[in-house]
Protein backbone atom coordinates (compact mmCIF):
# COMPACT_ATOMS: atom_id res chain seq x y z
CA UNK A 1 0.00 0.00 0.00
CA UNK A 2 2.95 1.95 0.45
CA UNK A 3 3.48 2.31 -3.08
CA UNK A 4 -0.15 2.75 -3.95
CA UNK A 5 -0.04 5.68 -1.56
CA UNK A 6 3.01 6.97 -3.31
CA UNK A 7 1.42 6.96 -6.69
CA UNK A 8 -1.37 8.72 -5.77
CA UNK A 9 -3.78 6.01 -5.69
CA UNK A 10 -6.19 4.65 -2.65
CA UNK A 11 -7.86 1.32 -1.37
CA UNK A 12 -10.71 1.98 -3.66
CA UNK A 13 -8.94 2.63 -7.08
CA UNK A 14 -6.16 0.20 -6.23
CA UNK A 15 -8.70 -2.08 -5.87
CA UNK A 16 -9.95 -2.25 -9.96
CA UNK A 17 -6.30 -3.40 -10.59
CA UNK A 18 -4.34 -6.53 -10.64
CA UNK A 19 -0.97 -6.58 -8.74
CA UNK A 20 0.59 -6.39 -12.44
CA UNK A 21 -1.65 -3.63 -13.47
CA UNK A 22 -1.11 -1.46 -10.34
CA UNK A 23 2.34 -1.71 -10.84
CA UNK A 24 2.33 -1.19 -15.27
CA UNK A 25 0.08 1.90 -14.48
CA UNK A 26 2.50 3.69 -11.89
CA UNK A 27 5.37 3.14 -13.86
CA UNK A 28 3.81 4.20 -17.21
CA UNK A 29 2.47 7.33 -15.20
CA UNK A 30 5.69 8.47 -13.98
CA UNK A 31 7.75 7.52 -17.19
CA UNK A 32 4.89 9.52 -19.45
CA UNK A 33 5.05 12.18 -16.59
CA UNK A 34 8.65 12.81 -17.34
CA UNK A 35 8.35 12.38 -21.08
CA UNK A 36 5.59 15.28 -20.73
CA UNK A 37 8.28 17.67 -18.83
CA UNK A 38 11.09 16.81 -21.49
CA UNK A 39 8.83 18.20 -24.37
CA UNK A 40 8.40 21.21 -21.94
CA UNK A 41 12.29 21.21 -21.84
CA UNK A 42 12.79 20.83 -25.35
CA UNK A 43 10.21 23.28 -26.09
CA UNK A 44 11.67 26.14 -24.25
CA UNK A 45 15.02 25.72 -26.18
CA UNK A 46 12.56 26.67 -29.65
CA UNK A 47 13.53 30.29 -29.58
CA UNK A 48 11.97 33.11 -31.79
CA UNK A 49 13.75 33.88 -34.93
CA UNK A 50 14.47 37.52 -34.07
CA UNK A 51 16.84 35.83 -31.77
CA UNK A 52 18.46 33.02 -33.94
CA UNK A 53 18.96 34.77 -37.50
CA UNK A 54 22.29 36.90 -38.23
CA UNK A 55 21.48 38.34 -41.44
CA UNK A 56 22.12 41.81 -42.36
CA UNK A 57 19.46 44.18 -42.71
CA UNK A 58 19.06 44.17 -46.90
CA UNK A 59 19.03 40.50 -46.40
CA UNK A 60 16.17 40.38 -43.76
CA UNK A 61 13.07 39.91 -44.88
CA UNK A 62 10.06 42.16 -44.41
CA UNK A 63 8.71 43.20 -40.71
CA UNK A 64 5.38 42.28 -41.68
CA UNK A 65 6.53 38.75 -42.48
CA UNK A 66 8.44 38.53 -39.92
CA UNK A 67 5.93 39.27 -37.33
CA UNK A 68 3.27 37.09 -38.80
CA UNK A 69 5.73 34.13 -38.87
CA UNK A 70 6.55 34.55 -35.00
CA UNK A 71 2.85 35.17 -34.24
CA UNK A 72 2.00 31.59 -35.88
CA UNK A 73 4.48 29.95 -34.30
CA UNK A 74 4.22 31.64 -30.92
CA UNK A 75 0.61 30.96 -31.00
CA UNK A 76 1.46 26.76 -31.61
CA UNK A 77 4.19 26.94 -28.99
CA UNK A 78 1.48 28.21 -26.40
CA UNK A 79 -0.99 26.12 -27.15
CA UNK A 80 1.48 22.96 -27.03
CA UNK A 81 2.74 24.19 -23.39
CA UNK A 82 -0.69 24.63 -22.76
CA UNK A 83 -1.64 20.84 -23.93
CA UNK A 84 1.22 19.80 -22.03
CA UNK A 85 -0.34 21.16 -19.02
CA UNK A 86 -3.59 19.99 -18.86
CA UNK A 87 -1.98 16.06 -19.78
CA UNK A 88 0.11 16.48 -16.55
CA UNK A 89 -2.89 18.15 -14.64
CA UNK A 90 -5.29 14.99 -16.17
CA UNK A 91 -1.99 12.21 -15.08
CA UNK A 92 -2.67 13.22 -11.56
CA UNK A 93 -6.07 13.52 -11.51
CA UNK A 94 -8.45 10.95 -10.22
CA UNK A 95 -9.55 9.88 -13.99
CA UNK A 96 -5.67 9.82 -14.88
CA UNK A 97 -4.64 7.85 -11.84
CA UNK A 98 -7.44 5.52 -12.43
CA UNK A 99 -6.75 5.19 -16.43
CA UNK A 100 -4.52 1.93 -18.06
CA UNK A 101 -0.98 2.40 -19.38
CA UNK A 102 -2.72 2.07 -23.18
CA UNK A 103 -5.37 5.04 -22.85
CA UNK A 104 -2.42 7.47 -20.95
CA UNK A 105 0.32 6.24 -23.83
CA UNK A 106 -2.07 7.02 -26.56
CA UNK A 107 -2.92 10.30 -25.10
CA UNK A 108 0.51 11.29 -24.92
CA UNK A 109 1.19 9.68 -27.89
CA UNK A 110 -1.43 12.61 -30.02
CA UNK A 111 0.71 15.06 -27.93
CA UNK A 112 3.41 14.27 -29.50
CA UNK A 113 2.56 14.10 -32.80
CA UNK A 114 1.06 18.20 -32.01
CA UNK A 115 4.75 18.61 -30.94
CA UNK A 116 6.24 17.27 -33.90
CA UNK A 117 3.55 19.33 -36.48
CA UNK A 118 4.99 22.22 -34.40
CA UNK A 119 8.20 21.39 -35.33
CA UNK A 120 7.62 21.10 -38.63
CA UNK A 121 6.21 24.25 -39.17
CA UNK A 122 9.23 25.85 -37.57
CA UNK A 123 11.85 24.00 -40.25
CA UNK A 124 9.27 25.05 -42.81
CA UNK A 125 10.21 28.90 -42.49
CA UNK A 126 13.59 27.79 -41.02
CA UNK A 127 14.36 26.75 -44.61
CA UNK A 128 13.00 30.06 -46.29
CA UNK A 129 15.04 32.45 -43.67
CA UNK A 130 18.37 30.51 -42.69
CA UNK A 131 20.09 31.58 -46.02
CA UNK A 132 19.42 35.14 -45.31
CA UNK A 133 22.87 35.22 -43.54
CA UNK A 134 24.26 33.34 -46.90
CA UNK A 135 27.19 35.70 -47.83
CA UNK A 136 25.45 37.60 -51.19
CA UNK A 137 23.10 34.98 -51.66
CA UNK A 138 21.28 36.41 -48.50
CA UNK A 139 20.81 39.69 -49.46
CA UNK A 140 20.12 38.91 -53.48
CA UNK A 141 17.04 36.84 -51.31
CA UNK A 142 16.05 39.82 -49.95
CA UNK A 143 15.76 42.17 -53.62
CA UNK A 144 13.61 39.04 -54.89
CA UNK A 145 10.98 39.57 -51.97
CA UNK A 146 10.60 42.76 -53.65
CA UNK A 147 10.65 41.53 -56.90
CA UNK A 148 7.60 39.19 -55.74
CA UNK A 149 6.36 42.03 -53.78
CA UNK A 150 6.09 43.81 -56.94
CA UNK A 151 4.95 41.29 -59.07
CA UNK A 152 2.38 40.45 -56.56
CA UNK A 153 0.69 44.09 -56.30
CA UNK A 154 -2.76 44.69 -57.41
CA UNK A 155 -3.72 47.84 -55.52
CA UNK A 156 -7.63 47.99 -54.96
CA UNK A 157 -8.35 44.38 -55.38
CA UNK A 158 -6.97 42.66 -52.61
CA UNK A 159 -4.37 43.01 -49.97
CA UNK A 160 -1.45 41.17 -50.82
CA UNK A 161 0.47 38.77 -48.57
CA UNK A 162 4.11 39.10 -47.52
CA UNK A 163 6.09 37.01 -49.73
CA UNK A 164 9.28 35.46 -48.52
CA UNK A 165 12.04 33.66 -50.83
CA UNK A 166 14.45 31.21 -50.81
CA UNK A 167 16.62 28.39 -52.92
CA UNK A 168 16.27 24.90 -52.80
CA UNK A 169 18.06 22.16 -55.40
CA UNK A 170 15.88 20.65 -58.79
CA UNK A 171 14.62 22.79 -61.75
CA UNK A 172 11.49 23.67 -61.15
CA UNK A 173 9.93 26.21 -58.66
CA UNK A 174 7.21 25.74 -56.15
CA UNK A 175 4.95 28.16 -53.80
CA UNK A 176 3.44 27.57 -50.54
CA UNK A 177 0.60 29.87 -50.67
CA UNK A 178 -0.89 32.38 -48.05
CA UNK A 179 -3.38 31.42 -46.17
CA UNK A 180 -3.47 27.83 -46.67
CA UNK A 181 -2.97 25.19 -44.37
CA UNK A 182 0.01 24.64 -42.59
CA UNK A 183 1.17 20.81 -41.56
CA UNK A 184 -0.21 20.09 -38.53
CA UNK A 185 -3.00 23.22 -38.56
CA UNK A 186 -3.13 26.48 -38.83
CA UNK A 187 -2.75 29.40 -41.65
CA UNK A 188 -0.01 29.89 -43.63
CA UNK A 189 0.97 33.87 -42.63
CA UNK A 190 3.26 34.40 -45.82
CA UNK A 191 3.68 32.77 -49.60
CA UNK A 192 6.73 30.83 -49.49
CA UNK A 193 8.07 30.86 -52.70
CA UNK A 194 11.02 27.92 -53.48
CA UNK A 195 13.22 29.24 -56.17
CA UNK A 196 15.53 27.17 -58.17
CA UNK A 197 19.49 27.32 -56.92
CA UNK A 198 20.93 26.81 -60.45
CA UNK A 199 18.55 29.98 -61.29
CA UNK A 200 20.93 32.83 -59.58
CA UNK A 201 21.56 34.71 -61.11
CA UNK A 202 20.04 34.69 -64.65
CA UNK A 203 16.81 36.45 -66.07
CA UNK A 204 15.19 33.12 -66.27
CA UNK A 205 14.77 33.45 -62.20
CA UNK A 206 11.94 36.00 -62.85
CA UNK A 207 9.99 33.95 -64.67
CA UNK A 208 10.21 31.09 -62.37
CA UNK A 209 9.42 33.30 -59.34
CA UNK A 210 6.91 35.36 -61.06
CA UNK A 211 4.74 32.26 -62.28
CA UNK A 212 4.52 31.07 -58.71
CA UNK A 213 3.39 34.07 -57.51
CA UNK A 214 0.99 34.19 -60.39
CA UNK A 215 -0.78 31.40 -58.17
CA UNK A 216 -1.15 33.25 -55.59
CA UNK A 217 -2.37 36.15 -57.39
CA UNK A 218 -4.86 33.73 -59.05
CA UNK A 219 -6.29 32.35 -55.75
CA UNK A 220 -6.55 35.83 -54.17
CA UNK A 221 -8.45 36.73 -57.30
CA UNK A 222 -10.51 33.29 -57.12
CA UNK A 223 -9.81 33.22 -61.28
CA UNK A 224 -9.48 29.95 -61.55
CA UNK A 225 -12.88 28.97 -60.88
CA UNK A 226 -14.41 32.05 -62.47
CA UNK A 227 -12.75 30.39 -65.71
CA UNK A 228 -13.37 26.77 -64.74
CA UNK A 229 -17.00 27.21 -66.07
CA UNK A 230 -16.43 28.61 -69.16
CA UNK A 231 -14.12 26.00 -70.14
CA UNK A 232 -16.62 22.97 -69.11
CA UNK A 233 -19.28 24.77 -71.33
CA UNK A 234 -16.56 24.56 -74.55
CA UNK A 235 -16.34 21.22 -73.92
CA UNK A 236 -20.20 20.39 -73.96
CA UNK A 237 -20.07 21.50 -77.29
CA UNK A 238 -17.01 20.74 -78.63
CA UNK A 239 -17.23 17.53 -80.29
CA UNK A 240 -14.03 15.57 -81.53
CA UNK A 241 -12.23 18.55 -79.91
CA UNK A 242 -13.53 18.40 -76.70
CA UNK A 243 -10.48 16.11 -75.63
CA UNK A 244 -8.16 19.39 -76.15
CA UNK A 245 -11.16 21.45 -73.96
CA UNK A 246 -10.86 19.19 -71.11
CA UNK A 247 -7.15 19.22 -71.19
CA UNK A 248 -7.49 23.65 -70.80
CA UNK A 249 -9.37 23.19 -68.05
CA UNK A 250 -7.45 20.33 -66.47
CA UNK A 251 -4.38 22.62 -66.79
CA UNK A 252 -5.90 25.82 -65.90
CA UNK A 253 -3.91 26.87 -62.87
CA UNK A 254 -0.75 26.58 -64.00
CA UNK A 255 -1.74 28.38 -67.28
CA UNK A 256 -3.04 31.05 -65.55
CA UNK A 257 0.58 31.26 -63.49
CA UNK A 258 1.83 31.60 -66.79
CA UNK A 259 -0.44 34.04 -68.03
CA UNK A 260 0.31 35.92 -65.05
CA UNK A 261 4.16 35.72 -65.57
CA UNK A 262 3.53 37.13 -69.19
CA UNK A 263 1.54 40.17 -68.49
CA UNK A 264 4.24 41.05 -65.90
CA UNK A 265 7.50 40.35 -67.66
CA UNK A 266 6.53 39.64 -71.24
CA UNK A 267 9.41 37.62 -73.09
CA UNK A 268 10.85 36.73 -70.16
CA UNK A 269 8.14 34.68 -69.42
CA UNK A 270 8.54 32.49 -72.17
CA UNK A 271 12.69 32.47 -72.53
CA UNK A 272 12.80 31.00 -68.67
CA UNK A 273 10.03 28.80 -68.96
CA UNK A 274 11.91 26.82 -72.27
CA UNK A 275 15.36 26.79 -69.84
CA UNK A 276 13.41 25.01 -67.59
CA UNK A 277 10.91 21.98 -69.40
CA UNK A 278 14.31 21.72 -72.03
CA UNK A 279 14.59 18.30 -71.38
CA UNK A 280 14.64 14.82 -72.91
CA UNK A 281 12.41 14.30 -75.95
CA UNK A 282 10.48 11.56 -74.37
CA UNK A 283 9.54 14.09 -71.17
CA UNK A 284 9.05 16.92 -73.45
CA UNK A 285 5.82 15.13 -75.21
CA UNK A 286 5.35 13.16 -72.08
CA UNK A 287 1.15 13.96 -71.52
CA UNK A 288 0.38 12.55 -67.61
CA UNK A 289 -3.50 12.26 -67.43
CA UNK A 290 -3.21 13.98 -63.51
CA UNK A 291 -0.79 16.33 -64.05
CA UNK A 292 -1.75 19.72 -63.97
CA UNK A 293 0.83 21.22 -65.91
CA UNK A 294 0.68 20.64 -69.43
CA UNK A 295 3.13 18.58 -71.35
CA UNK A 296 6.39 20.80 -71.68
CA UNK A 297 5.63 21.08 -75.91
CA UNK A 298 2.51 22.72 -75.75
CA UNK A 299 3.03 24.63 -72.66
CA UNK A 300 6.01 26.25 -74.27
CA UNK A 301 3.71 26.88 -77.96
CA UNK A 302 0.83 28.18 -75.68
CA UNK A 303 3.36 30.39 -74.07
CA UNK A 304 4.43 32.24 -76.92
CA UNK A 305 0.35 32.27 -78.21
CA UNK A 306 -0.16 34.02 -74.95
CA UNK A 307 2.20 36.62 -75.88
CA UNK A 308 1.55 37.14 -79.20
CA UNK A 309 -2.07 38.20 -77.79
CA UNK A 310 -0.98 40.46 -75.27
CA UNK A 311 2.18 42.27 -76.62
CA UNK A 312 2.03 40.99 -81.16
CA UNK A 313 5.92 40.81 -81.99
CA UNK A 314 7.51 38.87 -84.54
CA UNK A 315 9.61 37.52 -82.24
CA UNK A 316 6.72 34.99 -80.80
CA UNK A 317 6.77 32.84 -84.12
CA UNK A 318 10.61 33.10 -84.57
CA UNK A 319 10.68 31.70 -80.18
CA UNK A 320 8.10 28.81 -81.35
CA UNK A 321 9.80 27.82 -84.76
CA UNK A 322 12.98 27.40 -82.90
CA UNK A 323 11.25 25.48 -80.09
CA UNK A 324 9.44 23.16 -82.90
CA UNK A 325 13.22 22.54 -84.17
CA UNK A 326 14.69 21.57 -81.01
CA UNK A 327 11.34 19.13 -80.51
CA UNK A 328 10.35 18.48 -83.90
CA UNK A 329 7.11 16.70 -84.03
CA UNK A 330 7.98 14.27 -86.88
CA UNK A 331 8.06 10.24 -85.44
CA UNK A 332 5.83 10.67 -82.74
CA UNK A 333 2.61 8.32 -83.20
CA UNK A 334 -0.40 8.85 -84.68
CA UNK A 335 -2.90 9.61 -80.82
CA UNK A 336 -0.01 12.50 -79.66
CA UNK A 337 -0.15 13.81 -83.28
CA UNK A 338 -4.28 13.93 -83.17
CA UNK A 339 -3.85 15.50 -79.57
CA UNK A 340 -1.28 17.88 -80.63
CA UNK A 341 -3.16 19.32 -83.48
CA UNK A 342 -6.60 19.10 -81.35
CA UNK A 343 -5.16 21.37 -79.03
CA UNK A 344 -3.36 23.32 -82.27
CA UNK A 345 -6.57 24.05 -82.69
CA UNK A 346 -8.72 25.43 -80.37
CA UNK A 347 -5.87 27.42 -78.40
CA UNK A 348 -6.87 30.78 -80.56
CA UNK A 349 -10.41 30.20 -79.09
CA UNK A 350 -8.77 29.35 -75.52
CA UNK A 351 -6.25 32.51 -75.61
CA UNK A 352 -8.98 35.02 -76.56
CA UNK A 353 -11.16 33.35 -73.71
CA UNK A 354 -8.13 34.23 -71.13
CA UNK A 355 -7.82 37.43 -72.74
CA UNK A 356 -11.22 38.41 -72.69
CA UNK A 357 -12.31 36.99 -69.31
CA UNK A 358 -14.03 38.98 -67.08
CA UNK A 359 -13.71 37.53 -62.84
CA UNK A 360 -16.62 38.93 -60.49
CA UNK A 361 -12.80 39.88 -58.62
CA UNK A 362 -12.00 42.33 -61.15
CA UNK A 363 -14.89 43.87 -61.43
CA UNK A 364 -15.85 44.05 -64.90
CA UNK A 365 -12.13 44.43 -66.04
CA UNK A 366 -9.96 41.62 -67.84
CA UNK A 367 -6.70 40.68 -66.41
CA UNK A 368 -4.57 42.58 -69.43
CA UNK A 369 -6.49 45.87 -67.92
CA UNK A 370 -5.79 45.65 -64.61
CA UNK A 371 -2.54 44.62 -65.22
CA UNK A 372 -1.98 47.70 -67.49
CA UNK A 373 0.44 45.74 -69.75
CA UNK A 374 0.05 49.00 -72.19
CA UNK A 375 3.84 50.29 -71.29
CA UNK A 376 5.04 46.42 -71.86
CA UNK A 377 5.23 46.35 -75.78
CA UNK A 378 8.17 44.72 -77.12
CA UNK A 379 9.00 47.98 -78.90
CA UNK A 380 8.74 49.83 -75.87
CA UNK A 381 10.89 47.10 -74.04
CA UNK A 382 13.57 48.03 -76.32
CA UNK A 383 13.36 51.81 -76.43
CA UNK A 384 13.76 51.82 -72.71
CA UNK A 385 16.70 49.29 -73.13
CA UNK A 386 18.10 51.77 -75.80
CA UNK A 387 17.80 54.76 -72.62
CA UNK A 388 19.47 52.88 -70.41
CA UNK A 389 22.16 52.15 -72.74
CA UNK A 390 23.06 55.69 -72.79
CA UNK A 391 22.02 56.52 -68.97
CA UNK A 392 22.55 53.46 -66.89
CA UNK A 393 21.20 55.19 -63.43
CA UNK A 394 17.78 55.21 -65.51
CA UNK A 395 17.40 51.45 -64.48
CA UNK A 396 17.84 52.16 -60.67
CA UNK A 397 14.61 54.09 -60.35
CA UNK A 398 12.81 51.13 -62.38
CA UNK A 399 10.01 48.87 -61.14
CA UNK A 400 11.30 45.48 -60.21
CA UNK A 401 9.05 43.50 -62.80
CA UNK A 402 9.28 46.07 -65.63
CA UNK A 403 13.50 45.85 -64.98
CA UNK A 404 12.93 42.02 -65.83
CA UNK A 405 10.73 42.61 -68.79
CA UNK A 406 13.64 44.90 -70.24
CA UNK A 407 16.40 42.80 -69.50
CA UNK A 408 14.81 40.31 -70.40
CA UNK A 409 13.58 41.38 -74.19
CA UNK A 410 17.28 42.71 -74.45
CA UNK A 411 18.46 39.02 -73.75
CA UNK A 412 15.68 37.63 -76.54
CA UNK A 413 16.86 40.28 -79.01
CA UNK A 414 20.51 39.27 -78.01
CA UNK A 415 21.60 43.06 -76.89
CA UNK A 416 23.00 41.95 -74.06
CA UNK A 417 25.44 39.22 -73.14
CA UNK A 418 24.85 36.32 -70.25
CA UNK A 419 27.95 37.91 -68.19
CA UNK A 420 26.56 41.47 -67.93
CA UNK A 421 22.71 40.09 -68.02
CA UNK A 422 24.07 38.47 -64.53
CA UNK A 423 25.93 41.11 -63.13
CA UNK A 424 23.35 43.99 -63.73
CA UNK A 425 20.91 41.42 -62.15
CA UNK A 426 23.11 40.47 -59.10
CA UNK A 427 23.45 44.83 -58.63
CA UNK A 428 19.69 45.29 -58.82
CA UNK A 429 18.73 42.71 -56.18
CA UNK A 430 21.10 43.96 -53.93
CA UNK A 431 19.74 47.65 -54.59
CA UNK A 432 16.49 46.45 -54.20
CA UNK A 433 17.18 44.81 -50.82
CA UNK A 434 18.79 47.95 -49.59
CA UNK A 435 16.25 50.43 -50.77
CA UNK A 436 13.63 47.95 -49.21
CA UNK A 437 15.75 47.56 -45.72
CA UNK A 438 16.20 51.59 -45.50
CA UNK A 439 12.61 52.27 -45.99
CA UNK A 440 11.76 49.95 -43.64
CA UNK A 441 14.11 51.67 -40.85
CA UNK A 442 12.66 54.92 -42.04
CA UNK A 443 9.23 53.67 -41.31
CA UNK A 444 10.46 52.58 -37.80
CA UNK A 445 11.61 56.36 -36.87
Amino acid sequence: MAVARAAGFDAVERSSFTDSDFASAYDSHRFLEFEAHALLTRLDRVKPFALQMTSVPAAAVSVRAQAAIEEVLGKGRRELRERVGHFLQWLKSAAGRAASAADAQRRFTLLRLRFNAVLTQLDLFSNALVQRSEHEHGIWLGGLDVVAADALALPGYYEPPAVICYLDRGAGAAIRRARTRLPGGGENPVAIVRVPRERMIGNGIASSLVHEVGHQAAALLDLVNSLRPALLARQQSAGPLQIAWRLWERWISEIAADFWAMARVGVTATTGLMGVVSLPRAFVFRVTPDDPHPFPWIRVNLSCAMGSALFPDAQWERLANLWEAFYPLRGLDEPRRNLIAALQRTLPEFIALLVQHRPAALRGRSLPEVLNINGHTPSQLREIWRQWQMEPARMNGARPTLAFAVIGQARADHAISAFRESHILGELLTQWAVGDAIGRAANAR
